[in-house]
């Protein structure tokens, strides 16, 4: 969150955001997130600055090795902007819509599992446990549709927008895709914009996530030559496990939606390759679970 003091009245100017560093010795565990350290500092001083440009800044910051007896402000060359630069950039652009396509597209949220820290759980459910803690009370999924009805039908949440997103966000036929099911409860078989109904839009938004994933691979495999031996192998396994996570959300996440949908998912997009079932025990048995066996949380220590 960033306030300069430029809107009407604003008399103060703040910036604010959360920490991700731990113990790792980069601070973020993965190297590419400290690009996000990166990005705080420099809104902090100009917080009209792009992702782009706050993209480009840091890839040049990172990874460029000044040749050693070059003199004077670094020089980048065509080739390195061509085959690196740009292919990484692109990477990282597109990393935050990848991640929203394969785990809550479409304005889905908190469907995360309760044991794992980057798993699936949409199905988590546990008694004992209250409703507002839970993907179900989030989801909302039921044979006839899916999403949380917060216009002033429902829940009017919709109002503590100003107007005119209030009245936008309110209607079914103007409400941006990206926002749709955080706003609005939709028939599985409601047409979109693209001309889909919403479940199969749904499916193709979690394909999109996970090919997403694998081009972002191809893409770091690729530019090998030009990142140092520690941080490139680093950042590949990061890619490999990102992989495993998007193809575990797509198909828990389409297959426990499909029991209410009871619609079968598009010809051309890939089929799970887990069972719903040993995906939900799996998670019930997570090492690192954060509730005891009567669902109560763990005391901390």
């Amino acid at each position: 969150m960033c306030v300069q003091g430029s809107l009407p009245a604003g008399r103060y100017t703040a910036i604010a955001g959360v920490a991700n560093i731990g113990l790792d010795t980069n601070w973020c565990g993965h190297p590419f997130a400290q690009a996000n350290w990166y990005a705080f500092g420099r809104l902090a001083w100009n917080n009209r600055l792009t992702s782009a440009q706050i993209a480009d800044e840091w890839i040049k910051l990172t990874f460029y090795q000044t040749p050693p007896d070059q003199v004077g402000p670094p020089v980048f060359s065509a080739y390195w902007k061509d085959f690196f630069l740009k292919p990484v950039k692109r990477m990282m652009l597109e990393s935050r819509e990848a991640a929203v396509n394969y785990m809550t597209p479409l304005g889905l949220n908190d469907l995360f599992s309760a044991k794992g820290h980057y798993g699936p759980g949409p199905w988590w459910a546990p008694k004992g446990v209250r409703a507002d803690w839970t993907p179900p009370y989030f989801h909302r999924a039921d044979s006839e549709g899916i999403g949380f009805n917060r216009t002033r039908k429902g829940s009017d949440a919709v109002s503590q927008y100003h107007e005119p997103l209030s009245s936008e966000f309110n209607n079914l036929q103007t409400c941006p895709d990206k926002y749709l099911l955080w706003f609005h409860h939709v028939p599985w078989g409601y047409v979109m914009k693209d001309g889909r109904t919403l479940w199969a839009d749904l499916c193709y938004h979690y394909q999109a996530g996970l090919d997403q994933v694998r081009n972002f691979q191809k893409i770091w495999d690729r530019v090998q030559p030009f990142v140092d031996t520690e941080r490139f192998y680093k950042v590949q396994s990061k890619l490999r496990q990102q992989c495993v996570n998007a193809q575990l959300w797509k198909d828990a996440c389409l297959l426990y939606f499909q029991q209410f949908s009871r619609m079968p998912i598009p010809y051309n997009i890939e089929r799970p390759v887990h069972d719903l079932q040993t995906m939900i025990k799996n998670d019930e048995t997570y090492p690192g679970r954060a509730w005891n066996s009567d669902h109560r949380p763990l005391k901390k220590s």
